[in-house]
């Protein structure tokens, strides 16, 4: 069966989109590891499904395939890239939607100067909620990674997240650090590395290691995590400035029991059809 998909990106974090509301579309893990596989299929970071809506108070479902197949809870840049497909192919003509993830409600809007503004919801931080094997919730946690004991912020952005605070983030071990990390046993389900450069109270740097994944250009949830962190560990002040190797990011938070705001942008790549 050919089914027709567009690609997208946000800050060079890249995806198949599938309108999964004009259309019916169902997908394996088999399936979504060859669409995601850069020789034998498209080619992408992440697989995003738009489905109709399963609740009144809502626009639009939203499901998220990594690279290896497994589905997981969220993805920032994905969502920014969501509305504006949305939008673009006239599932829609609302600016702001209501859209239901596996880890709740997400809100993104499209602004004026075409960068995509999103609601990511409150961030967790009990160990239950992320989830993390820890006795009590703290700012930060000893983990050992190998022979080397790390420093790690855990919390959920509707999905894991683990955050290091690093010198130099592109001098940083992500490849070799992340994937000890993101297999952790104290993470359960696994978990994304951040690792986080301060600049200044408003700017950092980062490169994140993503669960099923590996290394990517950006991370929206990740930008969001990492700030998080650092405002809560009193580095940063919000807003903050994200910078990753693929662009930049504004993330801000007014502290706890808050949502985070997290603004980007999100480009349509090229669309065409591939036999599933």
């Amino acid at each position: 069966m050919k089914i027709r998909f567009t690609k997208m990106q946000g800050l060079g974090n890249d995806f198949v989109v599938f309108d999964g509301v004009s259309q019916t579309v169902t997908l394996t893990r088999n399936q979504c590891r060859r669409i995601a596989d850069r020789h034998f299929g498209v080619g992408c970071d992440q697989i995003l499904l738009v489905e109709p809506p399963a609740h009144a108070d809502v626009d639009f479902g939203y499901r998220i395939f990594n690279a290896d197949g497994g589905e997981v809870e969220q993805c920032g840049n994905g969502a920014r890239c969501f509305v504006r497909f949305v939008h673009d192919k006239g599932l829609t003509d609302k600016r702001a939607i209501r859209v239901e993830t596996a880890a709740g409600i997400i809100e993104p809007r499209l602004l004026d100067d075409g960068l995509v503004a999103v609601n990511m919801g409150v961030p967790r931080f009990a160990p239950a909620d992320i989830p993390f094997a820890a006795d009590a919730e703290a700012p930060a946690y000893a983990l050992q990674v190998g022979d080397q004991t790390v420093e790690v912020a855990a919390l959920s952005i509707g999905n894991p997240h683990a955050v290091l605070r690093v010198d130099d983030a592109e001098a940083a071990p992500v490849l070799s650090l992340g994937t000890g990390i993101e297999s952790h046993p104290r993470f359960p389900q696994r978990v994304n590395a951040g690792f986080m450069q301060v600049v200044t109270p408003h700017a950092i740097r980062l490169r994140v290691y993503e669960r099923g994944a590996g290394e990517t250009l950006a991370c929206g949830t990740g930008a969001c995590a990492a700030a998080v962190a650092g405002i809560r560990r009193g580095w940063l002040e919000t807003p903050v400035e994200v910078h990753t190797r693929g662009g930049d990011l504004t993330v801000t938070w007014a502290g706890p029991g808050q949502p985070v705001y997290m603004t980007g942008p999100a480009e349509t790549v090229f669309e065409g059809e591939i036999e599933i």
